[in-house]
């Protein structure tokens, strides 16, 4: 198993939780020097916040943890190609690299719909890598809605 592989389970582990909360099952983590600083996984429902998402969450914690808004030496893990917002937020937040399992057709501005972390406009640029346990966070997320569809 890689090094990626390892901490995409960690993200994984993550959006088996908000599975479990009824959440869309998407999971995030930061990883600094080697280690995991900060977990997330979306919370728009619970939290009533349409900026919840696992990444955003994953983020705010790393700064907490490293004490400023400069993520710069982090990567940052997550299960689903991040959106146009969270794209952004790892740019603003100089994080070094993206490192996500599903593509997101819809909404994935990590190389998908948009490119952003790699546009050379922007002041900071990151390094992407897609498809990292594509499958299993495919499946997470594709099982997840299946349920949902059969309950209603």
């Amino acid at each position: 198993m890689t090094e990626q592989e390892r901490y995409m389970k960690k993200a994984l582990a993550q959006a088996a939780v908000a599975a479990k909360k009824g959440e869309v099952p998407v999971g995030a983590v930061v990883v600094h020097q080697g280690r995991i600083i900060a977990r997330g996984h979306n919370l728009r429902e619970s939290a009533h916040d349409p900026t919840a998402h696992a990444e955003l969450l994953a983020m705010q914690r790393a700064a907490k943890k490293l004490g400023g808004w400069r993520l710069s030496g982090c990567t940052l893990y997550v299960t689903l190609e991040p959106c146009p917002m969270c794209a952004g937020a790892a740019i603003n937040a100089r994080i070094d690299e993206i490192v996500f399992g599903a593509y997101d057709p819809k909404a994935g501005c990590c190389g998908t719909l948009h490119d952003l972390p790699r546009d050379p406009r922007f002041n900071h640029r990151c390094k992407v890598t897609g498809g990292v346990l594509e499958t299993k966070c495919s499946d997470i997320l594709r099982n997840f809605f299946k349920n949902r569809r059969q309950k209603s």
